[in-house]
């Protein structure tokens, strides 16, 4: 039996650091995220011997204990008890180490599909713990669409979609570690963006203030270590796009656009500037 899993990439709208916390190395968090038409594709494949095999063609990802595809496979089996084995096969899309959360949408899918392809018929609520043990942005994709995640990214509620729009990314030739960039975070020098002001906008619908309330707490950090990511910023707005922002810890930028034409000359400029670009919709 095989069965077919879609693992969007997500954008951040937000993300705001509001602290580090005392108990452990992480910081609590809170994003606004929403996905976008920009997708790996998982394969299952059940197996009678009882172990997990994942195959992919990107020599960046590795296919063993540290993709946490694999990951998610083992804490799932773990938490209920299978015994059957699965090869997982993934075709890869979404870039890697851009902010886009490529590998969490990736474990995020292993849960739904294993999930599927084993006939348990759990609710997305019971398969959530194991999805926070893949990492900050896991939770969110195990529920797509368009959410607020607080915590550590594990406390995730459903908000309004933004207006449809285009979509235009743009990665540089570099990858952004995000355990780096939170090694240099001092909360106390940090922006933090007005996300009530950003809900608001969200159930109002208003593009235009959608895009006057994104914002990111560790763009800054990001661009200290990486200056080409403001570059990509700062060209994508002179080519007119109306909210502009670095995704999650980066390097990938994002610019928003409602005309399909306008979104298109953007894209095209930015061709000339980056190698990597996509222009996609909002799935959120």
């Amino acid at each position: 039996m095989m069965i077919i899993e879609k693992a969007p990439a997500k954008i951040n709208l937000s993300l705001d650091v509001i602290r580090k916390r005392e108990t452990d190395e992480y910081h609590d968090v809170e994003m606004i995220m929403t996905t976008v038409d920009l997708a790996d594709r998982l394969e299952f494949t059940s197996l009678e011997e009882d172990r997990i095999t994942i195959s992919m063609e990107s020599r960046y990802v590795p296919n063993d204990e540290r993709n946490l595809a694999f990951r998610a496979a083992k804490l799932f089996k773990e938490a209920f008890g299978i015994t059957k084995g699965v090869h997982i096969a993934i075709d890869k899309h979404i870039p890697v180490s851009a902010g886009l959360g490529g590998g969490s949408t990736d474990a995020a899918a292993v849960i739904r599909g294993l999930n599927r392809l084993w006939s348990l018929g759990l609710e997305l609520a019971e398969l959530a713990p194991i999805a926070a043990k893949c990492g900050s942005d896991a939770t969110f994709s195990l529920y797509g669409e368009t959410a607020i995640a607080r915590g550590f990214g594990e406390i995730v509620e459903k908000l309004p979609s933004p207006p449809p729009c285009w979509v235009i990314l743009a990665k540089p030739d570099i990858g952004v570690s995000t355990r780096t960039v939170f090694q240099h975070v001092k909360v106390e020098e940090l922006t933090h963006p007005d996300n009530e002001a950003l809900i608001q906008a969200l159930y109002a619908r208003n593009f235009s203030e959608i895009c006057n309330h994104i914002g990111n707490s560790l763009e800054a950090v990001t661009v200290s270590l990486h200056p080409e990511v403001k570059q990509i910023k700062d060209t994508m707005k002179n080519l007119g796009a109306p909210g502009v922002l670095m995704s999650g810890t980066g390097p990938t930028v994002y610019g928003l656009v409602e005309q399909q034409q306008k979104a298109k000359k953007i894209y095209n400029g930015m061709r000339g500037f980056c190698n990597e670009v996509y222009l996609v919709r909002l799935l959120g």
